[in-house]
């Protein structure tokens, strides 16, 4: 089949490879625009315009796909199928029908469970002990089209929303390509999402992604690992923003109140609304990622000290 593949960030660059390593023809990459990113802000090529540019492959950066421009591009490049990976933009619903095998996309949730923009860090806030990817025909409503097929995975006690959605994108790829290789050979019908289960996943945003102590430690901890590494779960000290990596819940940790912080020589324990979390790495704002006992001893807290509460 002919496949115009559309994808923007690094997740959906496994999904390219291995649809480039198959037996179809990526005819072109649908990307978004070229954005300012990095230490010297330079204008850079997504992660997936990156790789089609190497595999000597046409890239289209539209802004809108609503622009007339953007409709007579697809109509002439005539593609059989649209995958799409996390390509950051709404296709309109006159340019669906485009395709006669349709927009497939594949999404990081077992659908119809954290339909939306974040379904790992969803997952992983929730407590969800298995997650998997879902490919499925695009409509016009979000992540409500019929299933085509599904993986899964477990999730591990460990787990941060870039490790898992790394092992997501690599073996999505394949489910993809095998979702590909369905369609083309007619062996492949869609079947409806269940209509019970039915979740959501919204966009991230920095506000959302603050620390709020008041909460369980177990909480806590499934938190700031479905925040990492970006945005980053934070919290604020003396006024002062500081990310933080994973914590760890401590059972039998002197009791603290919410917020309050004991430090010792070695460590850096915070209380919640349950047992204290030891602190792994910390990142006060404009600087590196730290030790927390190293953060601690550079900024003089000391035991008694409190991260500023998060308003209600």
């Amino acid at each position: 089949m002919r496949l115009l593949f559309a994808g923007t960030p690094d997740p959906a660059v496994p999904a390219l490879r291995a649809l480039l390593d198959s037996e179809h023809e990526v005819v072109a990459v649908l990307t978004r625009p070229d954005a300012r990113s990095g230490r010297g802000r330079g204008v850079n090529r997504s992660p997936v315009g990156r790789l089609a540019d190497e595999a000597g492959i046409e890239v289209f950066t539209p802004r809108s796909l609503r622009d007339p421009e953007a409709a007579a591009w697809l109509a002439d490049l005539a593609p059989d199928c649209c995958p799409v990976v996390a390509y950051g933009g709404i296709i309109p619903g006159p340019l669906l029908t485009v395709p006669a095998r349709g927009w497939v996309n594949l999404h990081f949730s077992l659908l119809p469970a954290w339909r939306g923009a974040a379904p790992v860090q969803a997952a992983l806030a929730a407590g969800d002990e298995i997650t998997g990817a879902s490919t499925f025909i695009i409509e016009e409503d979000l992540d409500t089209g019929p299933i085509l097929g599904v993986m899964t995975e477990t999730v591990r006690a460990d787990d941060t929303a870039s490790a898992l959605l790394a092992r997501l994108a690599d073996a999505g790829a394949q489910l993809l390509r095998r979702t590909v290789d369905g369609l083309a050979a007619g062996a492949l019908s869609a079947v409806p999402q269940p209509t019970e289960g039915v979740s959501y996943a919204p966009k991230i945003t920095v506000e959302h992604a603050r620390v709020d102590f008041a909460l369980p430690a177990v909480t806590i901890d499934r938190h700031v690992r479905a925040m990492s590494d970006a945005p980053g779960a934070w919290t604020e000290s003396a006024g002062v923003r500081v990310k933080l990596g994973p914590v760890t819940p401590v059972a039998d940790g002197e009791p603290l109140g919410p917020g309050e912080l004991r430090v010792t020589k070695h460590d850096v324990f915070v209380g919640t609304a349950t047992v204290p979390v030891r602190l792994g790495s910390v990142q006060p704002q404009g600087k590196k990622a730290m030790a927390a006992a190293d953060w601690a001893r550079g900024s003089r807290l000391e035991s008694g000290a409190v991260f500023e509460a998060v308003a209600r």
